[in-house]
């Protein structure tokens, strides 16, 4: 009588374990949704906008993060100095470039 009980309680368990991996399988599922939706994007746009600051070079006409439009006009290692009027320069981190627009739009 006891062996066939130990019997039971043993098959019980087995067949309970597959049940517990479909149970995670919709939790790995958002991950790898999530990852492709919104990580994998963001990255690319980090990688991108990291070339764009890198590519600087003196008369391109970009866009600051506080909205101003200007000309680069002197470069340094972690400053861009930009003539947004005559005779008018900001000093701003690189970072804070948002875009670089194409030549002659700005008049």
């Amino acid at each position: 009588m006891f062996i066939s009980t130990a019997y039971a309680q043993t098959a019980a368990a087995t067949a309970d374990a597959p049940s517990t991996l479909m149970s995670m399988l919709p939790l790995v599922l958002m991950f790898v949704v999530l990852y492709f939706v919104m990580i994998r994007p963001q990255m690319k746009k980090q990688k991108d906008h990291k070339a764009m600051i890198e590519a600087l070079a003196k008369g391109d006409e970009v866009v600051v993060a506080g909205g101003l439009l200007g000309k680069v006009s002197k470069l340094s290692e972690g400053i861009v100095s930009v003539e947004i009027a005559t005779g008018v320069e900001v000093q701003v981190q690189r970072g804070a470039v948002l875009q670089v627009l194409p030549k002659g739009t700005i008049k």
